[in-house]
């Protein structure tokens, strides 16, 4: 067993992955098998992440949480009576980058699904080239919606399952003034978009809204403006690590959570180990998953992740979206007797499972999945005390019922042309805005 090493480790084999795999060197999921079925032409599927780059410090768990779920059904004979192989590629925290990796592997490598993708800059980039090439993409983190393809499958929370019932439960318990504050690409922008329909129509206020560039630690404007407003709470969008930039220039104007509260929705466990959990302490998230899910399906996932990767290893959402992904897709290739991404889809709708974070299936509709919805509270050793969760696992529906789909494009497609035909601000940070 791997001991201690969670931050070093994980990163140096995945990472090896990627070198040998770049050199041209196969990497196959399972090379000391000599069973009839192992000697058969493996599977090769795409795990595509940020392995360099601002977002690194959130995806490279994903990647050990996939290659975790790989392992344990090539343990079994993996699927159809072959066994798996992982190509993993470097996304390195940019969309096009995303986009030429997609391409790669799906017409050179040959892989049969890939997963991957972390923000939706890189989702909505590499999504035209699922589309094209009419293959699939397994997506693990929670999004803003606005989005139906059926080259995708979204094991992440849609807003139904994250940021609505987040901003119900903050106005119920914290208050009704809102400062909002994320990273400057799609993402923390539609979620916004989605909070300011939600509050209006609940008859809260949003007194501020700030976006800084991905990676960005210009924070202290920001953090000026919510002392000088004062809301009642703050809804954190920030991704990577401008999250430490931001909670640290908080404290060092004394907001605390007791004073002002912070709900995230993009720091979960593995960036507050890495990060430190000090400065978070007391501030909340919305997940579906949080590592102290009771139960022993979660018992069980863990001792398996950390036996793996090191008894102090810790789990997130997105950690384990990725996981239950690549299961729903073995089961799916299982039911199918295929891997042929067409095939795949066929037999996607209505399929369930036991997930660590509870019971999921597939919605045949949107190909995302009913979740179970909760909001922790960050303790001291960076775990959460969950506070709330929904009483049963909810349904997904991408689009916010605030305005219709072809409203949302239209916001979209001006998000689109603004930053001159990127999902993200590509250069230039978007100062504060208030009253």
């Amino acid at each position: 067993m791997l001991k201690k090493t969670f931050l070093f480790v994980p990163t140096l084999i995945v990472l090896a992955i990627f070198f040998l795999q770049s050199c041209g060197a196969g990497v196959s999921a399972d090379s000391a098998s000599t069973s009839p079925e192992a000697q058969r032409e493996p599977v090769r599927v795409g795990v595509l992440h940020s392995l360099t780059g601002t977002m690194a410090i959130s995806e490279l768990s994903v990647v050990n949480a996939t290659l975790l779920a790989i392992e344990e059904i090539n343990a079994r004979g993996g699927v159809n009576g072959r066994l798996i192989e992982p190509v993993v590629r470097d996304g390195a925290s940019a969309g096009p980058v995303f986009a030429e990796e997609a391409e790669r592997l799906i017409t050179d490598d040959g892989v049969k699904v890939v997963f991957g993708c972390w923000t939706s800059d890189s989702r909505r980039t590499v999504r035209p080239v699922f589309e094209r090439h009419n293959h699939l993409l397994f997506y693990p983190v929670q999004y803003e919606g606005m989005e139906l393809s059926p080259n995708i499958v979204y094991t992440g929370a849609a807003p139904n399952q994250q940021i609505m019932p987040a901003v119900k439960w903050a106005m119920d318990q914290l208050g009704n003034r809102f400062y909002l504050i994320g990273s400057d690409y799609v993402f923390p922008h539609a979620a916004n978009a989605i909070i300011r329909d939600q509050v209006q129509s609940l008859r809260g206020e949003i007194v501020g809204e700030a976006y800084v560039l991905l990676g960005s630690t210009e924070v202290e404007s920001a953090a000026d403006d919510i002392v000088r407003l004062q809301p009642d709470v703050i809804l954190n969008t920030l991704n990577g690590d401008s999250n430490i930039a931001f909670f640290k220039a908080l404290r060092a104007r004394g907001i605390t959570p007791e004073l002002i509260p912070t709900i995230s929705f993009s720091i979960a466990e593995t960036e507050l180990q890495m990060m430190g959990s000090a400065p978070f302490e007391g501030d909340f998230a919305a997940w579906n998953y949080f590592q102290s899910v009771s139960g022993a399906r979660n018992e069980a996932f863990v001792a398996a992740y950390q036996a793996a990767y090191g008894e102090d290893a810790v789990i997130n959402d997105p950690m384990e979206a990725a996981w239950t992904g690549v299961h729903l897709w073995a089961q799916a290739a299982e039911a199918a007797g295929s891997t042929s991404p067409e095939n795949i889809r066929a037999v996607l709708g209505g399929l369930s499972f036991a997930a660590p974070h509870g019971p999921v299936s597939i919605d045949a509709r949107t190909q995302h999945l009913w979740k179970t919805v909760r909001i922790g509270r960050i303790r001291s050793d960076g775990q959460f005390d969950i506070v709330w969760s929904s009483p049963k696992p909810v349904r997904p529906l991408p689009y916010p019922p605030y305005r219709s789909a072809q409203q949302w494009q239209y916001f979209l497609d001006g998000l689109y042309r603004q930053w001159g035909g990127h999902w993200a601000n590509q250069g230039e940070v978007q100062g504060v805005s208030g009253p």
